[in-house]
């Protein structure tokens, strides 16, 4: 049977509102099918045709959706004759019809290419990362600063170093030199008093 022989058999028993509905999922499951795609689950013929009144994927599974169920399965169970699967991967974005909007996704694509490459360099593959949040650390962890750590961020923050070098702190919890530039950044003395407070 022809998807729209199906089809007409679905109509010619519903009211007017599931044979209009019956449609647009029809034009949705026809135009997956020439595409050579074969997802024809109900959520993505729900995303696709959202604004060709297509129910949601919910409505579709309930029992007032056999039909169009009905109608999706029909499609999914074809042995469609798929289009040649692009050698590249950039391949679709020749279909965009509009030159600009091609030039811009070409430029977007490229630059999301890169951002992934750098983001690999940076955080390789299947690395691990695990985060403490310090709630459940033991007193013994090693979390905690040892009094060798201690001693050297109390240093950092006495008179005795900021006057051998010159330096003093300022309102932004900056250390600064004698010239008022800054030796150590912005929250620099707040994060090192943090850090003796909790560690």
């Amino acid at each position: 049977m022809s998807p729209e022989s199906f089809l007409e058999k679905l109509q010619s028993e519903s009211t007017p509102i599931v044979q209009e509905t019956l449609k647009a999922i029809f034009d949705v499951c026809q135009e997956q099918q020439g595409r050579g795609i074969n997802d024809f689950s109900i959520a993505t013929i729900a995303k696709l045709g959202h604004m060709r009144g297509v129910p949601k994927a919910q409505s579709i599974r309930n029992k007032s959706g056999e039909k169009y169920r009905a109608l999706i399965t029909f499609f999914a169970e074809q042995k469609t004759n798929k289009v040649e699967v692009a050698k590249n991967e950039e391949d679709w974005i020749d279909e965009i019809s509009n030159p600009k909007h091609k030039l811009l996704v070409r430029i977007l694509s490229s630059e999301l290419k890169m951002a992934k490459k750098q983001l690999e360099e940076v955080i390789p593959p299947n690395l691990r990362i695990d985060v403490y949040d310090h709630k459940n650390a033991s007193p013994d962890d090693d979390q905690k600063l040892n009094d060798q750590e201690r001693r050297a961020f109390e240093y950092i923050l006495s008179n005795a170093f900021q006057k051998k070098w010159g330096l003093s702190p300022n309102n932004f919890g900056e250390i600064v030199d004698q010239q008022n530039k800054p030796v150590f950044k912005v929250a620099t003395v707040d994060a090192l008093k943090k850090a003796l407070r909790n560690l």
